[in-house]
């Protein structure tokens, strides 16, 4: 999965934010599981690449309610 642009997340709706919001978090608690389970992870940086994609959702969303965009 390429990395979320914040031009890619301006253009989505508030629902679709949420949902993907909940996706990357879902996925980001995998790879944490499994690294804290000793697994090998296929993409290690895939953990700091979902925990920035998270950043970005939220920031923007903030953007938003406070009528920034």
């Amino acid at each position: 999965m390429a990395t979320l642009r914040p031009e890619e997340i301006r253009s989505m709706s508030f629902d679709e934010m949420l949902q993907k919001l909940r996706e990357l978090r879902s996925e980001l608690a995998r790879a944490r599981a499994t690294a804290a389970a000793g697994g090998s992870l296929e993409n290690p940086a895939r953990i700091r690449e979902l925990k920035r994609a998270i950043a970005r959702i939220l920031t923007i969303i903030r953007e938003k309610q406070k009528g920034g965009g």
